[in-house]
């Protein structure tokens, strides 16, 4: 077995926080098994590892979002909320594309949902509506909808 080159660690590190968000993703939109919800927690977890590793802070952020919903989808009230609010503070405070300002609201509004803050939820599920609303892309929206469409309806 070959060494690995300390040179190629942040390589490394990109490739597996890519690979690790996108398997989170992927589950978070399907139905899963007991064994698929800790698969996508653990990604999940991997993914914010590695981009805490090598990423910036737009890729921190994003890590953030994708636990806030992993989380929210697992019925961790307490971490999604939190993790929610640091995400949207970075993404409401700064100009962010339409589509992943729709992902916020809606990640968001899920998250406050299953901590219990319904106003918040509220206010965030409202928001999230007129923001995927305002999406210029059909795609973007189509996949922004289907986080959207796993949040409770008010």
């Amino acid at each position: 077995m070959s060494k690995l080159n300390k040179d190629d660690l942040p390589e490394w590190h990109r490739y597996f926080a890519a690979t690790a968000n996108n398997r989170a993703w992927e589950l978070s939109t399907q139905e899963r098994t007991a064994a698929q919800d800790q698969e996508m927690l653990n990604a999940a977890h991997a993914s914010a590892y590695h981009w805490s590793s090598v990423g910036t802070e737009l890729h921190q952020m994003r890590a953030t979002m994708l636990l806030a919903e992993v989380h929210a989808l697992l019925g961790f009230g307490r971490s999604a909320y939190s993790f929610a609010e640091d995400m949207r503070a970075f993404f409401t405070s700064q100009e962010t594309p339409d589509w992943e300002l729709a992902f916020t609201h809606t990640i968001h509004a899920h998250a406050s949902h299953v901590n219990g803050a319904m106003e918040e939820y509220a206010r965030s599920f409202a928001e999230a509506e007129r923001a995927i609303e305002s999406i210029a892309d059909d795609e973007d929206r189509a996949i922004v909808l289907q986080t959207f469409n796993l949040v409770p309806k008010p």
